[in-house]
């Protein structure tokens, strides 16, 4: 009976569906366990080879824990909104929701294209994912609850005093006792103080207006990357370089009015819960740092022949009288107000200038030095002095205050500053105010050993009393107070595209108001075009039905507004990240129709406990959840404050790129190994077209592009064309991708799953090597001939021998502690080892391979599933008791020792590990191969360490 994969693993996938086998209940006398997998984007490239390591690592987990007696909840779904459908749907003219659903599903595109979809490739590879709960973001009995949840953020605010969101109500009540002028909440800055009887006189608007400065989604006039290639507004994290990093369009700053989450109110929260969970310290460390909590001073310099003033965030108040120049960023809105006629020009080119580079761009360039003299000047807070405020690029808007007080012999940045710009105009002479420090060659930033100098009533004191004195003073003149400040801003929660969530909105007299709960969802209206509108719209702006009458609660035509009782809808979509934010509650209890997820379910599931996925999305996609997340608890929604306890990022796994070498100037390709000092051009050749010994297939490459047919190949002396290899990110524009389809159609799922579990350690990147793949699938292969031969099945009831034990339950502890440590690659080694040590022994025995199929199912579930029921049972192995591991089978009883005549080993002999140095002695002594060697002559000595050495000397 021969192992036929393709066979074996149909008819299992066929058993799991129609069985519901992986099906999770919402209540369970078992222990409960959450597996969750960041779900994919379904992108119409389908799956490669790297984009199943985390789900086959979560897989592998999860089938352990069900073994190990948990109800396990392992859902999958698609992060169906976003740019690349709509970018397609531009480029195709085909919408996006029938080229998103093709993905999913399989099928074919309006260009004719065929698509496997991912739905098929995912089930393929034999995923114990409970399907009945699978979501889409796109869809709209998904988004309505984003929707609603956005409508749940906007009727909140932070109450600082109580460390939580509140329902805005609770504001307004106090507006109306007190007025805001002791309301202690995260807000705008700058609000307006008014009392109870200034906000009752208040219009509906003008109250509107001012709840708005707390509401925790708000709108507002924002500096945002804005992207003219892609017509949208980009997050940080969405840009790598300067550039988008979908598509590589340039991105420059611009003020737009947006939507914006309040999630700096949760800076302090953020980065304690980071204590509380079992993530990667370099995942922590990426939070913390993006999260930026610095503690210091906000200090008012005033500008001089104006009536402005410039608030300064600073970490070194203690440094104060080292102000030599003062920076502003050049979108700070103080700018155009104080520059002067003079520099007018010179500034306005700069803002220009500096408008084409990201935030990101201009905080790790630290090389680059540019700026521009404003022509004003802002008073010392103590000595009254002059100091020139300049403007640069270094310095950024979004943090802080915008502006910073440059003390160049204390920041390496200011330093540099001021000596590039020495000798101009409006940049004075250095001021160094630490005590026997030279600054001549560099700054002195450190706080450690610091004694104040030049610097009035701080002179003499260190650090921490200088920080401490000069904010006292600066209290006392009315011009500072301590602060905490966070690097992290309000995120930008507005797109102006098409393919995503619809806000609830609608605007009267300009005003947003919130589409009621019980009308939701507000579906995506079907437009002509998904490009902006010709006055530069949001796509939406293109929509015939898109205004909401107030009477009917319902989506009308446009052209009614009548701003009596139909109002225009809002024209920007939520952002990719939206969907994203609250996706693994929806999986608790993803068929409720009007909740999100039941209290039920919630308080049964809790939160994930082993979450799987890349580490890009360290201040993405883990921030924003986490942010969410702890709103939905501050509301009473969510039972757990943080979203996922455990978190693995999976490593890539590389492609092993082929490249062919075209002469230069000439269509003539020369095999690797014939280039010499030829000058040519390496060019990726689709490694579809090279075996394994990196020969091309000359006729293939021909016929894989036009300007190939007549091209001539220069071949090695064997007649071969030899291609160059080289590992890189695995692709489509690489032509290096491996699809999991084609190692499942000539190898099965099986030997995919456990070759990509045994390349190497979970976390860390690998090369793909299609050859490695036929050495698993003959492990496979050797473990199917310990039950079949060529006859049928030949397991036995015999006894299994001390060996037999021996090998199981090595591998039963290796198996147990290396899933439980995510080292799945060792016991893949295992497996092989006790396969191997089995195959040797001859073993047949149930009682060792009933318990083999099971440690093997969570890697090869297919092959164990069959072997299994080969065994006879009826029911799947996926739910079996994991075989307990027991010590008394590893433990040695006896020893086989070496026996050495004058050091040199003659023989071996087992002997049992308790005896004493006498009788091992005497059993050696008498043993016939001793008396051979002694051939009658008595030995002078006998030396014995028990459980190591026997030696007979003389």
């Amino acid at each position: 009976m021969k192992y036929n994969p393709n066979e074996i693993e149909a008819k299992w996938q066929k058993y799991w569906a129609e069985n519901q086998t992986f099906a999770a209940k919402n209540n369970s006398e078992k222990p409960k366990h959450y597996v969750l997998d960041m779900f994919p984007y379904p992108s119409g490239a389908g799956l490669h080879v790297g984009h199943p390591l985390g789900y086959i690592a979560s897989d592998v987990y999860s089938r352990f824990k069900r073994h190990q007696g948990f109800n396990v909840l392992h859902p999958m779904g698609y992060d169906s909104f976003g740019l690349p459908a709509e970018q397609y749907a531009i480029q195709t003219g085909q919408r996006p929701e029938d080229t998103t659903r093709v993905n999913i599903d399989g099928g074919v595109d309006k260009e004719g294209k065929q698509i496997a979809g991912y739905r098929k490739q995912l089930d393929k590879i034999g995923f114990s994912f409970d399907w009945a709960r699978e979501v889409r973001t796109s869809n709209p009995d998904y988004y309505k609850h984003t929707q609603w949840i956005f409508i749940q953020l906007f009727n909140s605010w932070y109450n600082k005093t109580t460390d939580k969101a509140e329902d805005i109500s609770t504001l307004v009540a106090v507006f109306e006792k007190e007025g805001n002028a002791n309301v202690n909440a995260v807000s705008d800055d700058n609000i307006a103080v008014f009392s109870s009887s200034e906000w009752n006189a208040f219009s509906k608007d003008e109250q509107e207006k001012i709840l708005l400065q707390y509401r925790l989604t708000y709108l507002a006039e924002t500096e945002v990357n804005w992207c003219p290639g892609l017509g949208t507004v980009l997050a940080n994290d969405e840009i790598v370089n300067g550039v988008s990093e979908r598509g590589g369009f340039p991105v420059i700053r611009k003020k737009m009015t947006q939507w914006s989450m309040r999630i700096s109110a949760y800076a302090e929260r953020l980065l304690e819960g980071l204590n509380d969970i079992d993530w990667s310290e370099s995942i922590k460390e990426s939070q913390r740092n993006w999260i930026g909590k610095s503690v210091g001073a906000l200090v008012t310099f005033n500008v001089k022949n104006h009536d402005e003033v410039i608030e300064v965030f600073t970490t070194r108040p203690d440094t104060i009288f080292g102000v030599t120049f003062m920076t502003l960023a050049p979108e700070h809105d103080l700018v155009a107000k104080i520059t002067t006629p003079e520099q007018k020009a010179e500034v306005e080119a700069y803002i220009e200038k500096t408008a084409k580079r990201s935030e990101r761009e201009r905080m790790a360039d630290v090389k680059t030095i540019s700026g521009a003299f404003t022509g004003a000047y802002a008073e010392h807070p103590f000595t009254k002095e002059p100091i020139p405020v300049w403007i640069g690029d270094y310095v950024l808007a979004g943090y802080g205050t915008g502006a910073v007080m440059a003390v160049p012999c204390g920041d390496e940045r200011d330093y540099a500053f001021a000596n590039f710009f020495k000798g101009q105009n409006g940049m004075q002479e250095i001021k160094n105010i630490f005590a026997n420090v030279d600054i001549s060659e560099a700054a002195y930033g450190s706080k450690d050993n610091v004694e104040i100098a030049n610097s009035d009533f701080l002179n003499g004191l260190n650090y921490k009393e200088g920080t401490k004195k000069a904010i006292a003073k600066l209290e006392e003149i009315g011009q500072g107070k301590g602060k905490t400040n966070y690097r992290l801003r309000d995120a930008v929660f507005s797109r102006q595209r098409y393919w995503g969530e619809p806000f609830p909105v609608y605007y009267v007299n300009g005003l947003p108001k919130m589409i009621e709960s019980q009308h939701l969802p507000i579906i995506l209206p079907e437009v002509e075009k998904y490009l902006p509108t010709e006055d530069g719209l949001p796509p939406l702006g293109n929509a015939a039905v898109w205004a909401w009458d107030t009477k009917q609660n319902k989506v009308v035509a446009t052209d009614l507004v009548d701003n009596v009782s139909i109002f225009p809808l809002e024209l920007n979509t939520m952002p990719g990240w939206a969907g994203s934010s609250w996706y693994w509650m929806r999986y608790m209890d993803a068929h409720n129709e009007t909740e999100f997820a039941s209290k039920e379910a919630l308080a049964y599931w809790e939160n994930v406990d082993l979450y799987i996925g890349g580490s890009e999305h360290a201040t993405g996609h883990l921030l924003y959840s986490r942010f969410w997340n702890k709103f939905l608890k501050d509301k009473g929604f969510a039972p757990t404050e943080e979203p996922f306890k455990k978190l693995i990022n999976q490593g890539m796994i590389l492609g092993t790129s082929a490249f062919v070498y075209r002469l230069e100037g000439t269509n003539t390709f020369v095999s690797k190994n014939k280039i010499g000092d030829q000058k040519v051009q390496p060019i990726h050749a689709d490694v579809s077209m090279v075996n394994s010994s990196d020969e091309l297939n000359v006729e293939k490459f021909k016929a894989w592009r036009e300007d190939y047919a007549d091209a001539e190949f220069i071949l090695d002396d064997n007649g071969k064309y030899i291609v160059g290899r080289e590992v890189e990110k695995m692709s489509k524009s690489k032509y290096n991708v491996v699809t999991p389809d084609d190692i499942c159609d000539e190898y099965g799922a099986d030997t995919l799953r456990l070759y990509e579990m045994f390349l190497g350690p979970l976390e860390q990147a690998k090369p793909w090597n299609t050859a490695g793949i036929s050495g698993v699938f003959g492990f496979l292969k050797k473990l199917w001939r310990l039950y079949f031969d060529d006859n049928g099945l030949i397991v036995n009831n015999d006894e299994p021998t001390k060996d037999n034990l021996k090998s199981l339950h090595k591998t039963i502890k290796k198996v147990a502690e290396d899933i439980e440590n995510f080292s799945f690659n060792t016991s893949v080694s295992q497996f092989m080892i006790c396969v191997n040590e089995l195959s040797s022994q001859n073993c047949h025995s149930r009682a060792i391979l009933e318990p083999l199929a099971i440690l093997v199912s969570p890697y090869a579930p297919h092959i164990a599933e069959e072997l299994w029921s080969q065994l006879g049972h009826t029911t799947s192995i996926s739910e079996v008791a994991f075989p307990i591991f027991e010590e008394k089978h590893l433990v040695e009883t006896n020893k086989e020792y070496p026996v050495s005549f004058n050091g040199k080993m003659r023989f071996t002999i087992e002997l049992p590990l308790d005896l004493t140095k006498e009788q091992i002695e005497e059993i050696v002594m008498k043993d016939e191969r001793t008396q051979k060697q002694l051939d009658g002559r008595t030995p002078n000595k006998v030396i014995i360490v028990p459980g190591k050495i026997i030696n007979l000397v003389g």
